[in-house]
């Protein structure tokens, strides 16, 4: 149901004891820091009441004692329900900031998570060779990786591929409220793509790497609202997204191009095989909890 219906709805039953911002607060704590832990539900609350009221987080702490209108507490309270059903508070808000972009997020996209923007501020950082460059995101998604790139390097053309016509639509409406022109098309990565128009000095994608058999070690604000078809890959071919990938780099990398990629920190040595078999250098780096995240890769 829409936030507009719920908010149109019998609210006798909130159990907010008055509409207080002290009494949002206590009543958010008590209900999920058990669920969440009480660091987790306080970022939540900052992030609601920016999207809610506009505030920042020193008006917060500031405006405790000031009370909200019927309607902005009637939203706070399907966000606390929202968030008991481990709804995304990504989903909730409706976007996530990535990479200084804001990126338009619903259950047609994975949310990007801190470890995908590492990678793409390690890329900023790294290799400001690319201004000029041709750049392709395979398997785009949202876009948060084409779109923060072209933000970063303006001169460089930029394409995004994935499957999903959805994942398309959300990603060309991310690259116009970011101001930037992406060129977007959709294709299926497995089976080749069409139409690419390379050579490209950068190749990137953050592909479908969980096995099925990883499932149970996660979580249920990803299991119940992330696309599995931007998740999860058959546990008896974990690697078929990388040796699409690696096919397509050999014919549309340039020859001084850099490959980067996501990968599964389970499978770091078998995914550098995979490049090597093709003819590149693939190089792992670890993320910011020191695990094997990504590779980089040249001929």
């Amino acid at each position: 149901m829409g936030l507009m219906g719920r908010i149109g709805m019998n609210t006798r039953n909130l159990r907010f004891r008055s509409n207080r911002v002290r009494d949002i607060l206590s009543l958010f704590h008590e209900e999920l820091d058990g669920m969440y832990g009480s660091g987790e539900v306080g970022v939540f609350l900052d992030m609601l009441f920016e999207a809610f009221l506009g505030w920042d987080k020193v008006r917060l702490l500031t405006s405790k004692e000031q009370t909200i209108d019927q309607s902005d507490l009637l939203r706070f309270h399907w966000a606390l329900e929202d968030l008991k059903q481990y709804r995304p508070i990504q989903h909730i808000i409706g976007y996530t900031d990535f990479c200084g972009c804001r990126i338009k997020v619903s259950s047609d996209v994975l949310i990007p998570r801190p470890e995908t923007e590492e990678i793409v501020n390690w890329i900023i950082a790294h290799h400001s060779s690319l201004t000029t460059h041709h750049c392709l995101d395979l398997c785009t998604g949202s876009g948060c990786i084409a779109i923060a790139l072209k933000k970063a390097f303006p001169g460089a053309e930029v394409a995004g591929v994935d499957v999903s016509a959805a994942a398309l639509e959300m990603a060309r409406e991310n690259a116009k409220n970011n101001g930037v022109e992406v060129r977007f098309v959709q294709g299926d990565v497995l089976n080749g793509t069409n139409g690419l128009n390379g050579p490209y000095g950068l190749i990137v994608s953050n592909p479908p790497y969980v096995r099925e058999n990883e499932r149970a070690q996660m979580q249920r604000n990803v299991l119940d609202y992330d696309p599995a078809l931007a998740l999860f890959v058959p546990d008896d071919d974990p690697l078929r997204f990388y040796k699409a990938i690696a096919a397509i780099a050999k014919e549309h990398l340039a020859k001084d191009g850099l490959l980067v990629v996501e990968i599964n920190e389970a499978l770091a040595d078998e995914t550098c095989a995979v490049f090597k078999a093709q003819g590149f250098n693939p190089k792992v780096h670890e993320d910011f909890r020191g695990k094997p995240r990504w590779i980089c890769a040249t001929r």
